[in-house]
């Protein structure tokens, strides 16, 4: 069987590591590339400096996909020479030249190497994208993805973070196309066959993965409002959709070099829409590459929601340019360095430019929520994970990594006090400059700033996996605390929970919080003022689950309808209560009970964090009876229509960006629940949207209102998304139709979504897009699990496993099941399949079905008398 369990010594962490061998380290590239678009391939040549530290006669260097023409070295002292063999190893991704003559340690050595590669439709390394020019008329981009390991695509070399080396860059192209690297132009020239040689300026020392360079017809729009260059490059007549984005970058890098005391080092700073694009962007230091979707923003098309997103993306890219850039990670288990801050850092500078948004209240709806449901499946892994080979390193690209790795910046910028915690980064940035760290490094700086041992309190928390319940007992004013390791599937073992955290308490009374309260042990006992209110983990900024009595919990309820929690108390304890029920440590009917008490709650983020908990235990009870489903559809639509009908949906202008989203998520919820008069709002929206009134439905509420038409429709309204999709003038237009097909249950319609995903009308990118949504239903849970073993051949061609999105897809296909039944047939399907590159992700999803036909086996009796008590069920 291909999975493997996570929770490995983190002492073992260096051995057995696949690196390159030590005999020569890179100090410079010189790089030439020619991309040609009639055939796709392109022409290289790299001349690498070395430093040699040992007499040898043989250079290993990196390389997949290219074919090498020839290699030869020139060092002082020793006459040039030609590699007599050369000798490809596909496991470990590199090629080996061997030479006659011994190659002196200390000498200047320079390797040069002539090659050729594909420009390949994969989204890694040196690729084409594609899009429709305004003619319509399919036309090609050539650019590039490196992160993790895949700048050996692009060309041969040391494709190791902590191999940084200085880049002269020189791009051959077409003499009307526009060139793009790194740095800016040194110059540029013609060349024979009416083209140019574009020369970038030398870069500072950088890893590999930082590379970056595009060919292709890009135009730009520019601000001055930093004192460098920035500018938003996109496809012919798409540029103007980044005024949001240009602007918000130049505050940003402003913002930046001011709080991190160090001026961005680089002469401009370009980010570019590339219509194909696996993640959602990529830190390319001074040219940051991003999905369309993620840069580009239309005021007119897209709604508060989008924007948030695409702000929160701008300015985690841009905050790499030092976290990540400047100071690198020396090996990937440290990838959470740059990723974890790179995250926390865009919600810190998002709340300091848009204090109206309230980020930091849905930041526990969002990256902490996210961060504890991965943690606490068996199957998770440590903020800081041992990886070996660069199958494995694609796979940690995820929840640990960015928003766990964030939640523990979090906690340590809340106890050392943000100012204390800024003057550590400061220090970290200035000591580490153009170096590669490890974690004890930031804790050396974090701790020579505050006077306090963050390494001794912190290092349990990124080198050990899981997080802990905190089980709260009561005495009078004697509080009892007792942590143990949280499992979702409610069968932690012994050797499991010998992990003890250091837990910050944080006590909220009346009087106000206590921060000073630490469970260091497994138990500890905690005197209150008043037994009648006191809340643990105040504002939900510690990385832990609290089980309260179910006493304790109503009286919770009643402190929030008077006032004496905070947004984040709220939604958090909402988060805590649903994710206990689901592992066993309370009873389903007490959440529906505290949800049914929220009916006077007037905030997105506590009703984000309800309707998501409401969609978990729908989505648990999928294959449950009809009767069953349609009574947790009435609740549903019971809890929310008051607010939806209460606030409305008619979106407008004046209405501030947290109430448009309050709004939309209302109506949504209320209308896919059965809400008769937003149902028929919803359905006359998109009646005079099919008629051609394409303001009909406001860009807020599209998702929602395709969703309701998909639901109560057939063909002939899916038809009308799916020419939208094919239609719209933006990317999220487009994605919104695309996301919402799935919601049909037509078994036609359900075909065509799953036809639409490999028939290449859409791009590898989106694959998932189309199909993610049949998991919100059984019917196409099934189908969509029919088609992956059906079309799996085809499904790893489009998507290679060395890329992170086939294990996405792997999980949406299997995880919507909730039965022991369908774990084992998925565990049989893939143990004959080679799982490499994906077998992490496929252990979570089968953890995740388990855990769900765990919950359902306890608490099917439960939830079935509660909705009988509350008459939603005969």
């Amino acid at each position: 069987m291909c999975l493997r369990g996570a929770d490995v010594d983190h002492a073992t962490a260096h051995q057995g590591r696949e690196v390159l061998p030590a005999n020569v380290i890179p100090t410079n590239y010189d790089l030439t590339l020619e991309p040609n678009f009639s055939d796709f391939t392109f022409d290289g040549k790299v001349t690498i400096d070395l430093k040699v530290t040992e007499d040898s006669k043989e250079i290993s260097v990196n390389v997949i996909d290219i074919d090498v023409h020839s290699a030869h070295v020139s060092s002082s002292g020793v006459s040039a020479q030609e590699a007599i063999k050369t000798s490809y190893n596909d496991e470990l991704q590199r090629v080996t030249f061997q030479f006659k003559d011994t190659i002196p340690a200390g000498s200047e050595t320079k390797l040069t190497i002539k090659f050729k590669g594909t420009l390949n439709d994969k989204m890694a390394g040196f690729y084409r994208s594609s899009y429709k020019a305004e003619d319509g008329s399919t036309q090609y981009l050539a650019t590039s993805q490196m992160e993790p390991t895949d700048a050996r695509r692009a060309f041969p070399c040391f494709d190791e973070p902590a191999l940084k080396a200085n880049f002269d860059v020189t791009l051959i192209s077409d003499e009307k196309l526009t060139c793009l690297s790194n740095m800016d132009v040194k110059e540029e020239k013609k060349v024979e066959g009416g083209k140019k040689a574009v020369t970038f300026n030398k870069s500072p020392p950088m890893s590999t993965y930082l590379l970056a360079f595009i060919v292709g017809d890009l135009r730009y729009i520019e601000t001055n409002e930093f004192r460098l260059p920035v500018r938003v490059y996109a496809t012919p007549g798409n540029e103007h959709h980044g005024k949001f984005s240009l602007d918000l970058a130049a505050k940003t890098l402003k913002f930046y070099e001011e709080t991190f005391d160090s001026p961005f080092p680089l002469p401009k700073m370009d980010m570019v829409a590339i219509p194909d694009f696996s993640a959602g962007a990529m830190e390319n230091w001074g040219l940051i590459t991003y999905r369309t979707v993620d840069l580009l923003f239309d005021e007119n098309t897209s709604g508060a929601a989008t924007k948030q997103r695409v702000a929160e993306v701008v300015q985690h890219e841009l905050a790499h340019q030092w976290f990540g850039n400047l100071v690198t990670m020396d090996f990937w288990d440290g990838l959470w360095l740059n990723e974890g801050f790179a995250t926390w850092m865009s919600w810190y500078s998002c709340n300091i430019f848009y204090p109206e948004w309230r980020v930091w209240d849905g930041y526990v709806t969002d990256n902490l929520q996210r961060a504890l449901g991965l943690d606490s499946l068996r199957s998770s892994h440590p903020i800081e994970v041992p990886v070996k080979k660069a199958s494995e390193i694609n796979q940690i690209f995820d929840a640990i990594s960015y928003s766990k790795g964030s939640c523990v910046i979090r906690m340590i910028s809340k106890w050392l006090g943000e100012d204390v915690f800024m003057e550590g980064i400061r220090r970290y940035l200035k000591k580490h400059a153009y170096k590669n760290t490890e974690t004890g490094d930031l804790w050396a700086a974090l701790s020579e700033a505050s006077g306090k041992d963050v390494g001794k309190v912190m290092d349990i928390w990124t080198k050990k996996v899981g997080h802990p319940v905190l089980s709260v007992t009561e005495d009078g004013k004697k509080v009892h605390v007792k942590q143990n390791r949280f499992l979702r599937t409610a069968d932690v073992k012994p050797e499991e929970d010998e992990t003890l955290y250091p837990v910050f308490l944080g006590l909220r009374e009346k009087s106000g919080i206590n921060t000073e309260l630490t469970l260091n042990g497994r138990e500890t006992t905690i005197e209150i003022q008043d037994p009648e209110f006191y809340k643990l983990n105040a504002n939900h900024t510690g990385i832990y689950r609290t089980s309260y009595s179910p006493e304790r919990l109503t009286k919770l309820g009643e402190a929030a309808k008077n006032g004496l929690l905070s947004v984040e108390d709220r939604a958090g304890m909402v988060a805590d209560a649903g994710a206990l029920a689901a592992s066993g440590y309370q009873k389903t009917s007490g959440v529906l009970s505290l949800l049914k008490g929220f009916d006077t709650e007037e905030d997105f983020v506590v009703w984000d964090e309800i309707s998501s908990r409401l969609a978990t235990i729908r989505g648990a009870w999928l294959f449950e009876s009809e009767d069953v489903k349609k009574a947790l559809k009435h609740f549903n639509k019971d809890l929310i229509s008051p607010i939806a009908h209460k606030i409305g949906w008619d979106i407008k202008p004046t209405d501030d960006h947290v109430l448009q989203q309050l709004k939309a998520l209302a109506f949504g919820s209320a209308g896919m629940s059965g809400d008769e008069q937003v149902t028929k709002a919803a359905l006359e929206m998109f009646e005079k949207f099919a008629a051609g009134d394409k303001k009909a439905i406001n860009s807020n509420l599209r998702g929602s209102v395709y969703a309701i038409a998909l639901i109560n429709g057939g063909e002939k309204e899916y038809e009308i998304i799916l020419n939208e999709y094919r239609n719209a003038k933006n990317a999220d237009e487009r994605n919104t139709a695309l996301r919402a097909l799935g919601r049909s249950k037509n078994p036609n319609c359900i075909k065509k979504s799953l036809d639409l995903a490999l028939n290449g009308e859409v791009k590898e990118q989106d694959i998932y897009l189309p199909i993610s949504a049949l998991r919100t239903h059984a019917a196409g849970t099934e189908a969509l699990w029919q088609w992956a073993q059906d079309n799996w051949d085809t499904i790893v061609k489009k998507l290679p496993p060395g890329l992170s999105m086939l294990g996405s897809v792997v999980q949406i296909v299997t995880s919507g099941f909730c039965s022991d039944e369908k774990a084992k047939e998925i565990k049989d399907f893939f143990a004959t399949k080679d799982c490499k590159g994906f077998e992490m992700g496929l252990a979570q999803s089968l953890d995740s079905i388990t855990a769900k036909a765990g919950w359902i086996r306890r608490d099917k009796d439960d939830v079935e008398k509660w909705l009988k008590e509350q008459k939603y069920l005969s």
